[in-house]
């Protein structure tokens, strides 16, 4: 068995984040699986075939002392300390099969992450190479000039011919039929028209503003209205207004109440 790869925790630098995370480096480990594939690749370890136990045993070593950190500081490191027990538990218990009669790997999902990380990782150090090959080249903020494709001119060579022919070809875009609905009134006549006579069988008198007040919509004042007109032409009430754009009074019809009313226009 290889030796167990140490690494001191009283040395590690701790980079904040804003949105408050915390990256651990054990040395030059950025994170628990940088830790972890290193101890793989070092060692030749097929990462198909993790020896769960021995990596486990490296990787529990190497985080001696981790709890002076803090759990806010070293989690990632304790959660992946935690999974590599938990496989090696699974590892001795009896496994079941697959659909295909293959038996389940408890390694799996740790060889899944490991390899997804060291695409990342890979990734990561190809475009910080790029950065620093373009650094080297040019400066900071450099963006190089946009050469633009020579364009041919062409002469424009046209006939009357081919203008009316082309002008013949464009069609008109056919006219679409649109239906017109019209919506039924809301708000029929003779409701308004039983409003008046009610409001006058109470009083001598009622204001326009005071019927259709209550209702706030436009649609009720005109029925409103044409309901009012409707029963002065029934000789049945009697609209008086004392100028333009003064209050509409609406009075009831009876000769004596007419003669106390004040003078006003009709």
């Amino acid at each position: 068995m290889a030796a167990h790869t140490v690494v001191d925790l009283n040395e590690v630098p701790i980079t904040a984040y804003p949105d408050g995370g915390f990256v651990v480096e054990l040395e030059r480990f950025q994170g628990p699986l940088d830790l972890l594939l290193h101890l793989i690749r070092e060692q030749d370890i097929d990462i198909f075939d993790i020896p769960i136990a021995q990596i486990t045993a490296q990787f529990l070593a190497a985080l001696e002392g981790v709890e002076r950190l803090g759990l806010d500081r070293a989690g990632e490191f304790l959660e992946i300390a935690a999974l590599l027990v938990r496989i090696k538990v699974q590892m001795l218990l009896p496994r079941g099969s697959d659909g295909e009669g293959e038996l389940e790997d408890p390694r799996a999902e740790l060889v899944r992450r490991l390899l997804e990380y060291e695409h990342f990782r890979e990734a990561a150090g190809r475009l910080e190479e790029a950065e620093r090959e373009r650094a080297r080249r040019y400066a900071r903020g450099f963006v190089p000039p946009r050469v633009l494709p020579a364009v041919a001119e062409l002469p424009l060579d046209l006939t009357w011919e081919d203008v009316w022919t082309a002008a013949f070809r464009v069609e008109q875009a056919p006219r679409t039929v649109e239906d017109h609905y019209v919506a039924q009134r809301a708000v029929p006549v003779e409701e308004k028209i039983g409003l008046i006579l009610h409001a006058l069988a109470r009083l001598a008198r009622v204001e326009f503003r005071r019927l259709v007040e209550p209702y706030h919509d436009r649609l009720h004042g005109v029925v409103t209205l044409l309901a009012g007109l409707e029963l002065a032409r029934q000789r049945r009430l009697a609209l008086r207004q004392s100028e333009p754009f003064k209050p509409l009074w609406l009075y009831r019809r009876q000769e004596d109440e007419l003669a106390d009313a004040p003078d006003a226009d009709h």
